[in-house]
């Protein structure tokens, strides 16, 4: 039996690809709804709380969201059960939050949604929703959430294509005039180091920004081996991170983050929220991975020169290579010294004029979530969907240019109707990307592969 993505649909060809068809019916209507349904929640009422995707991170959001004040967890969704050999799942979140959370977690059997459609039915029975799903679903799940009135704090990246790019555009859009609040798991924007060291460049300390360099660079992430019950699309759900479909390549996935620093850097310059560049120049492949079905389809390593209006030009690495030089940072160089997270140099990088002392400084993955709450509670405008969604789609335009070597500009990345995502949801559909007779999946050969 198939399961449609929408209910009442019979078997539904990419709900995404449809809902780009009909987004601007939707914008207009959205005008005639009331400010919020299930959304206006009184100052001390308590919030109900639905997880939609079970796995680590997703425990990891609901331990947060349930450590403030006024909340309680009453539904879970996700498309494994979390027993026998699955790897994550409703039964084993559940037991870890059980343990710190006791009295906070009101989920019956009947709340515990399991299935491709089972976010529909956590969305109905809650005010505030966490999308921790693999990101490739995100775009349709938020825009579930916002049509359906709630608010929402979703992880990063909210999009791995550009159709999933606009229709988080739309539902942003539409989170704003029903007055609903959203929170975007880029967790650096709620950190005192970054958001000081923001305030020094914005008073110009280093001058004017002319380039910034930003890293990614490790080891790697896990590999769950192929069960005996696994049909290719199972094995591609709990292998998320190496579908583009479902992942956008680790480029999306982690390297967003520093990718979003120097967007919200450059952006803040300029009196803007954030800024995207107009064009990418890549480079990227599969060196110690090749030749390795276990991983996919995609590389690992992606060099991206992002240029922007503004002629600020950042340089982007991300690697996924044990025993190499590993960083995870980002630096903003101005026309008279450096911005690192928490310090400010001069250019050579050898004075140091400022340096954040932060040593109680509060988790920013709890800060988001105290921020969203918050701004619930007191009905204050937040929306970090624009950024959020600016962010995942700079990622995308650096994969654009690395799978296919051309430099890419960003109005056509963002008009490309280019999706992976499968046509039906079920155990037994396909993908659309396949292992050949070898067991080996297609990697992106730069040159020959189209993007646009």
């Amino acid at each position: 039996m198939k399961i449609p993505i929408e209910p009442n649909a019979p078997e539904l060809k990419s709900s995404r690809r449809q809902f780009i068809g009909t987004t601007t019916a939707a914008a207009a209507g959205a005008a005639a709804l009331p400010a919020s349904l299930s959304a206006q929640v009184e100052g001390n009422s308590t919030l109900k709380l639905a997880l939609v995707g079970c796995g680590g991170r997703g425990t990891g959001a609901a331990n947060q969201n349930l450590t403030t004040q006024g909340t309680k967890l009453v539904a879970m969704a996700d498309v494994f059960k979390g027993e026998g050999s699955d790897s994550t799942g409703i039964e084993k979140s559940l037991a870890q939050l059980q343990q710190r959370h006791k009295d906070k977690i009101e989920v019956p059997e009947e709340n515990k949604f399991v299935g491709f459609d089972a976010y529909l039915k956590a969305i109905e029975v809650a005010d505030v929703v966490i999308l921790t799903t693999p990101p490739g679903f995100r775009p349709m799940m938020f825009k579930a959430a916002i049509d359906a009135g709630k608010h929402v704090f979703m992880e990063k990246p909210v999009c791995v294509d550009a159709p999933g790019y606009r229709m988080v555009m739309e539902a942003a859009k539409k989170a704003d005039e029903k007055n609903l609040k959203v929170v975007v798991g880029l967790q650096r924007h709620y950190q005192k180091s970054y958001l000081e060291t923001l305030e020094r460049v914005k008073e110009g300390m280093i001058g004017d920004i002319v380039s910034a360099q930003v890293y990614w660079n490790g080891g790697g992430v896990w590999v769950r081996e192929r069960q005996p019950e696994d049909t290719e699309m199972r094995y591609q759900c709990r292998n998320w991170y190496y579908f583009n479909w479902l992942c956008g390549d680790h480029i999306c996935e982690q390297h967003i983050h520093n990718i979003d620093v120097a967007n919200w850097f450059i952006g803040a310059a300029m009196g803007k929220e954030t800024e995207h560049p107009v064009l990418a120049r890549g480079m990227g492949g599969r060196e110690v991975r090749d030749g390795d079905p276990k991983f996919g389809e995609i590389f690992d390593h992606h060099a991206v020169e992002f240029r922007y209006a503004n002629g600020v030009v950042v340089n982007s690495q991300c690697r996924h290579q044990r025993k190499t030089w590993s960083s995870v940072t980002e630096e903003i160089i101005g026309t008279n010294g450096r911005a690192r997270p928490g310090a400010i140099t001069d250019l050579s990088g050898k004075k140091t004029w400022w340096r954040h002392r932060g040593r109680n400084d509060e988790n920013p993955y709890q800060v988001e979530h105290n921020v969203l709450l918050e701004h619930i509670r007191e009905d204050k405008p937040i929306n970090n969907a624009y950024y959020g969604a600016t962010s995942s789609m700079t990622s995308v335009l650096g994969r654009m240019s690395t799978y296919s070597g051309k430099e890419i500009k960003w109005d056509d990345a963002v008009a490309s109707n280019r999706t992976d995502f499968p046509d039906v949801l079920a155990w037994d559909a396909q993908p659309k990307v396949l292992p050949g007779p070898d067991g080996q999946y297609p990697v992106p050969v730069p040159g020959e592969t189209e993007v646009i």
